[in-house]
């Protein structure tokens, strides 16, 4: 052992599981293993303290195994005294501490050998963990050396670290504060459970208290030369020594003065307290000084809140705090308190009221002395005058403690309980955190919450709060001694508007307290002496005169109070024994005449005389029931009433039958006006709507042309459409489209408030914007993301969606000038605050926006919807000539006269086409404008500049490369976040079992709707014959006349993407030399018509073949049309794949995998042409109808509900596209079982299954083995909630560097798994963590939750934690809805700090 501080660390290690798997196996060899560690404790414990090495390193740490053996504890106390050794190293490793007078003075203090100085504390601590229940002679002799040794140690506190009020000059430098107080906390527990053991045995409890009145004796003696001076006041005497606390120096630190208090009231609860004569004799007592210094310590409390001593800066505002909270009252404050108790009931009340008077320097304020016009001495007068006013109440009032009165611990807690809750509902842990912790730890609430409070459970977000019984709200207690300024203030407010709203009077006096014990029953005499009387009639006296300098409301609040208490005590008196026996009169007292003077008054004429003051009119009700007290004690007195004294109980008197019938007149009447003012304006209110009917139905055309010029940007595209009286077709494509909802957008910029009308002329107006990419779809998280998109090709999205693009809006619109202004004047802003960590980054176009603080990084541009109709007898003249065969026939001929033009002086890789006999003449190159065009739409060069702004983050993001303008891949991002953003909120609406339309919010309606009109209009920005080669690549796809390389399989693409991108792109075919030309509404009706065609029936033999391994899992003789067609369809599949497709599976089958299979691809079309042509859906999309829905999406999309029929409708055309698609080697290689294609419809993503009980978790953890590491050390373990991948977080061992740089685990891992964004679960700290790319993160409640709904982070509490499944949802959706970077953004702007967390190295 000796041997212990001068080995390494590995042979440390080595020795203690020696020590373990030996001595410490048998308890005869622990005992003298014991022995002989407490025989060299104190040259272990200085090695220790001198050591470098961590506590868990020393042997000094096996402490804890042999002291809280409780038959070894009282073994090493009998034999080895250990107690004393314990305290005795204490005092030997803390000389360097003392000052000249032998008093600690921690000043330059080190932390880190007080830290280690602690363990010797601990110790001490774990040797009195539990009292002995049998007590022999030399148990009593050996534990009495001990606190007599203790004793020497708070012997060197009391009055350490003394300090004098500052005049003049504010202090330099705050003194060190923290030591004294951090050892005041840690002797807390062993102070109490000293006094604990002292109580256990009464012999030995009135030896302990002896040698502790000692030790204060001797302390207080010391220089105690001053001439003791006189004070008189209400023909009463008072000798004292002149002591001022505002001159005088003072310490906070009193333990030995304390400990006797403790010691006091476990003599009272015994009843040893009648042998104390005994052994201190009453001469020796001298209560006046065991007063003294608790009493200078509540002054100085009391001058620290008058702002007396705010030259001392703010160590002593720390200390005070510390000195009344909840981790030192215990031992602090509240000993204070009893100690002016034990004054109270041993002193004279007068002389004892005196003293306080003289201590709070208050002797002249209560004199006839004129006092002085100084407003500051007046205010700290007054403020010292409400302090004293509230001990006093406390000194009387406060009988909550076991001895003082006769209550127990429970009563006690539930009383703490009662005036927490009557603050506000509170939970679980704020409770905990408000008790003070035994020295298990331990609040003892769990056993009488149930008694007080009822638990309500917790929602989706906040915790579980207990709120308090009715029953209960009887004990409260306006000046309750544990409650702050704050806390009293709200608990007042919160009584008095409960109370009235139940309709009741707003008085809020004291409930009856118990009786005092026979040791304190002293204590109430202070009531009703005459100094006390004096206090009252003189404040109530200004109060009265109107000198409003002299006195406060707090004031009198508290005057009230004490008389309250006052006449609670004589009522409960006179109840309790016959009137003769009582002696105390605080009734006589207060109605007896100040004086013999002509104006004489007493307290009863001054409080009939307030009751007129009005700026005493909120006290009136409290005034009210103490005349009503003063009339029930009268009564008592005069046993007049029996009736009155039965109905009056407790603080809830009631009323003298006039008042009471006076008070019912006015409620009364209180009650008829209330209800004929509501009547009156029901009313006028019905009035009101009569005339706005008739208004509406005689200028009805006004009406709707008003509607149509409001505002539409917080009302939904489906209710403005709804409300038209217009019956129209309510289908999205072909021929019989119907038309567009014609509005007037006028919006207000959220920087300058002014309104301008969306135009395309006009200046632009953007919305606010971020664009991210995503993983939020994909159904395969195992394949590799490319970092960079310097050479990847976004045209084609695979169908397993591994990583797209989504751009979201917190719907916030701005003029683009005034966004741009505010943007330059945020990079000024922030380039000055170079070390505030920036919540956004700067060169990547961040931002929060102005309004609602979410993070952004772009602006879309708002574009007006044009409106178009379609002449329905132009529309049947096209469609005898415009079939799918002849717009084919143009489309291709029109491509190819482009490829001709395009090829002339340069040899360009251009499609072939295959289909003989068509025409190349300028005839069949022109005919695709013979059904109707138009001139392109102008835009604003605002808007053109926002579109260029936007298209070009779109690509930056989403590619992570560098701006570039004129890249060729700035359309194909566009079309595809288009796509790809419709798909995530389509996905969304699904999981969450919403309508496709008429459920959005504001902000994600604002945003589709303007992403995809923003998507329609960026062609115009880039050159068409770049659009033109992205659509035939894109066609290439879906025709077979194209043989362009690189075109993907079928099965190789998705469909909705394809979708969006051919109609987008489509219009450039119309683009000519000399003029720019659109398609006319009739023209792209047919054109939309086609390629939705066109698509839906690639997607459909998607479906088709992807099902082809899929087996029947129930039977079905279903032999329905679409069963049938199915049938067939699935023969001509099968003839094209030469047998590879097989004929056995049912037509059923097939019908039912594809018509679940396209229903996302149906849903999120929809949303796009909605979006895209502003044709308002059939009323069964603004509902959840399975069957409804599909039948409702067909008849918008112009499809039969047989899908099937599409093919018939078209075979002539489509049989070649088919046999292209079928006879391509991905489509029959994953018929033959050879590769895996994906099936429709794809999954719905959700984050991963977590266990019920986190108990799982933590032995999961427990289990987990970092990859990369074999020491021993342990771990921070998480798991990501997107994949269930298990990593090794903030380690060294599994950084990875990745494009040159370091990053941690989880931010690599990030990378690949969330394409940046990733959600993650530290299990050992049960908190979720959010991250975004490198540099951003934040942490998140996690979704467990234990029996009180509250999260336990850093599992500090320990209790049994479930899972939440509605957290785990919000989560979820936190994910789905793409707002993981907004929250991150909001926390870290909530959080500011200097210097953050490095998330690189997560």
């Amino acid at each position: 052992m000796l041997w212990d501080a001068k080995l390494h660390k590995g042979a440390r290690k080595v020795l203690h599981e020696l020590i373990f798997s030996s001595f410490f196996m048998e308890m005869e060899y622990k005992k003298l293993f014991a022995v002989e560690f407490v025989k060299y404790y104190k040259a272990l414990q200085k090695e220790y303290i001198s050591d470098d090495h961590d506590r868990v390193l020393s042997v000094t740490a096996l402490s804890v195994q042999m002291f809280t053996v409780p038959t070894l504890a009282r073994h090493l106390i009998e034999e080895q005294n250990v107690i004393t050794t314990i305290t005795e190293t204490l005092l030997e490793v803390l000389p360097e501490y003392l000052d000249k007078n032998d008093k600690f003075n921690f000043q330059g203090y080190s932390q880190d050998k007080l830290n280690r100085v602690y363990a010797v504390i601990y110790d001490l601590r774990y040797v009195l963990v539990s009292k002995p229940t049998l007590w022999t002679d030399r148990l009593r002799e050996r534990f009495l050396e001990g606190f007599v040794s203790f004793l020497r140690i708070l012997t060197c506190m009391q009055g350490m670290e003394e300090i004098k009020r500052q005049i003049g000059q504010h202090i330099e430098v705050d003194p060190d504060w923290e030591a004294a107080i951090a050892i005041q906390m840690q002797l807390k527990n062993i102070l109490l459970m000293f006094q604990e053991w002292c109580a256990c045995d009464e012999e030995l409890l009135l030896k302990a208290y002896s040698e502790c009145h000692k030790a204060v004796m001797r302390c207080s003696t010391n220089g105690r030369s001053r001439e003791k001076t006189v004070f008189h006041l209400c023909g009463h005497t008072l000798e004292s020594r002149p002591y001022r606390v505002s001159a005088d120096p003072v310490s906070i630190h009193l333990p030995l003065s304390r400990t006797l208090a403790g010691l006091h009231v476990r003599l009272s609860k015994t009843g040893t307290i009648s042998r104390l004569h005994e052994f201190v004799s009453p001469e020796e007592f001298k209560v006046e000084l065991l007063v003294e210094y608790p009493l200078r310590c509540l002054v100085l409390v009391a001058q620290v809140a008058a702002e007396m001593w705010r030259r001392n800066g703010l160590s002593l505002i720390s200390q005070v705090f510390y000195y009344q909270d909840v981790k030192c009252r215990e031992e602090m404050y509240d000993k204070d308190i009893i100690m002016l108790q034990i004054g109270a009931s041993l002193m004279d009340p007068n002389q004892f009221l005196l003293l306080i008077l003289q201590r709070y320097e208050l002797a002249d304020a209560f004199k006839k002395i004129k006092p002085t016009k100084d407003q500051d001495l007046i205010k700290q007068c007054n403020v010292l005058i409400e302090e004293m006013l509230q001990i006093l109440i406390y000194v009387v009032g406060e009988r909550y403690v076991p001895g003082v009165s006769n209550v127990t611990k429970e009563d006690v807690i539930m009383r703490e309980i009662i005036h927490l809750l009557c603050i506000e509902p509170m939970a679980h842990s704020a409770i905990t955190k408000s008790l003070p912790e035994n020295e298990n730890n331990e609040t003892g609430l769990e056993n009488v919450i149930d008694k007080v409070a009822t638990f309500k459970k917790p929602g989706v977000s906040g915790h579980g709060v207990y709120e308090l019984k009715d029953e209960c709200l009887k004990e409260f207690n306006m000046f309750f001694y544990h409650y702050t300024k704050t806390q009293h203030s709200k608990a007042e407010h919160t009584q008095k508007k409960r109370r009235k709203q139940e309709n009741r009077d707003e008085a809020l006096p004291p409930p009856p307290p118990p009786d005092f014990s026979p040791a304190f029953s002293n204590v109430v005499r202070i009531l009703n002496c005459d100094v006390m009387m004096h206090i009252l009639r003189t404040i109530l006296q200004r109060a009265v005169e109107l000198e409003t300098h002299l006195w406060t409301e707090a004031m009198i609040q508290m005057v009230l109070h004490l008389l309250s208490l006052g006449l609670l005590e004589e009522k409960q008196q006179l109840q309790r024994s016959p009137e003769e026996e009582v002696t105390f009169d605080f009734y006589h007292k207060a109605t007896r005449m100040g004086s013999s003077a002509l104006n004489a008054v007493n307290v009863l004429m001054l409080l009939e005389k307030i009751r007129r003051v009005p700026q005493l009119e909120a006290q009136k009700d409290t005034i009210n029931w103490i005349l009503q007290m003063f009339d029930t004690v009268k009564r008592l007195r005069e046993k007049s009433s029996l009736t009155t004294v039965t109905a009056t109980s407790g603080s809830e008197a009631t009323k003298g039958d006039e008042t009471q019938s006076t008070q019912d007149k006015e409620k009364a009447e209180r009650k008829r006006k209330a209800e004929a003012a509501r009547l009156h304006r029901q009313k006028i209110m019905a009035q009101m709507s009569a005339l706005q009917r008739n208004f509406i139905e005689t200028h009805k055309l006004l009406y709707e042309n008003t509607l149509e010029a409001q505002g539409k940007e917080d009302a939904i595209m489906e209710e403005e459409s709804m409300s038209s009286a217009i019956d129209y077709s309510r289908i999205a494509l072909g021929p019989k489209r119907g038309p567009s909802v014609a509005e007037k957008e006028v919006l207000t910029c959220i920087l300058c408030q002014e309104e301008q009308e969306v135009k395309l002329e006009s200046a632009a107006m953007v919305l606010s914007a971020c664009v991210q990419k995503s993983t939020a779809l994909t159904q395969n998280r195992s394949r590799i993301l490319e970092l960079s998109g310097d050479t990847l090709d976004p045209l084609f999205m695979h169908p397993d969606l591994p990583c797209g693009t989504h751009t979201g809006s917190c719907g916030h619109v701005m003029h683009a000038a005034c966004w741009q202004k505010y943007f330059e004047a945020m990079q000024l802003n922030f380039r000055q605050r170079l070390h505030v960590e920036q919540i956004f980054d700067l060169e990547n176009g961040e931002y929060l926006c102005p309004l609602c603080k979410s993070l952004c990084n772009t602006v879309i541009p708002i574009v007006p919807l044009q409106a178009q109709k379609i002449n329905s007898e132009d529309a049947e003249a096209v469609a005898q000539i415009l079939s799918l065969a002849r717009w084919l026939e143009i489309i291709i001929v029109r491509i190819s006269g482009y490829s001709v033009k395009n090829a002339k002086g340069e040899k360009q890789n251009l499609p072939a086409f295959t289909n003989k006999g068509m025409g190349n003449s300028a005839l069949e190159f022109h005919s695709i404008l013979s059904f109707g065009v138009q001139s392109s739409a102008k835009y604003s060069s605002s808007i053109k500049e926002m579109l260029i702004l936007f298209a070009t983050t779109i690509y930056r993001v989403g590619l992570k490369v560098a701006p570039n303008e004129a890249d060729y891949r700035i359309p194909m991002m566009t079309w595809s976040t288009c796509a790809f953003t419709i798909q995530c909120i389509e996905n969304l609406l699904e999981t969450e079992g919403k309508p496709l339309f008429g459920s959005l919010q504001n902000r994600q309606h604002s945003g589709l709707k303007a992403l995809v009109q923003f998507a329609a209009a960026q062609r115009t920005t880039s050159p068409q014959v770049l659009i033109q080669k992205h659509l035939i690549r894109l066609l290439g796809v879906l025709l077979p006349n194209f043989k362009v390389e690189d075109t993907p399989s079928l099965l190789e693409v998705d469909m909705f993407h394809i979708l969006v991108g051919v109609v987008l792109s489509f219009p450039s075919l119309y683009w000519e030399d000399a003029v720019d030309l659109q398609p006319s509404s009739i023209s792209s009706a047919y054109n939309h018509l086609y390629l939705f065609h066109l698509t839906t029936l690639a997607h459909i033999t998607q479906i088709v073949v992807s099902s082809a391994t899929e087996s029947p899992t129930v039977q079905s003789s279903d032999n329905s049309e679409e069963a049938r067609s199915a049938q067939s369809f699935c023969r001509e599949v099968c003839q094209y794949t030469g047998g590879c497709f097989s004929q056995d599976i049912p037509g059923w089958l097939v019908w039912d995998c594809v018509r679940k299979g396209i229903m996302p691809y149906l849903r999120c079309a929809a949303m796009f042409f909605h979006y895209l042509l502003g044709v308002s859906p059939p009323e069964e999309l603004l509902q959840v109808s399975e069957e409804g829905q599909f039948k409702a999406l067909c008849s918008y999309l112009s499809l039969p509900t047989n899908l099937f029929l599409l093919f018939q409708e078209y075979w002539d055309t489509v049989n070649p596209l088919l046999q292209r698609w079928c006879a391509d080697p991905v489509v029959l290689s994953c018929l033959k079982g050879k590769s895996i294609a994906i099936r429709y419809p794809r999954k719905r993503n959700s984050l991963i299954e977590l266990p019920e009980d986190y108990s799982c978790l933590l032995n999961q953890a427990s289990q987990f083995r970092c990859p990369r590491s074999s020491d021993d050390e342990q771990k921070h373990p998480v798991l990501c909630l997107f994949c269930g991948a298990m990593l090794c977080s903030q380690n060294t061992c599994c950084q990875e560097l990745v494009n040159g740089e370091e990053l941690g685990a989880c931010t690599s891992h990030a990378l690949q798994c969330g394409a940046g964004v990733c959600m993650f679960l530290k299990i050992r700290e049960c908190r979720v963590v959010l991250i975004e790319g490198k540099t951003r993160g934040c942490l998140y409640p996690a979704p467990y939750l234990d029996e009180y709904g509250e999260t336990d982070p850093g599992l500090k509490r320990g209790n049994p934690l479930h899972l939440c499944r509605e957290r785990y949802r919000k989560l979820h959706l936190l994910w789905q809805q793409h707002c993981i970077i907004e929250e991150i953004a909001r926390s870290q702007e909530t959080n500011q700090i200097f210097f953050g967390f490095n998330w690189q190295l997560l």
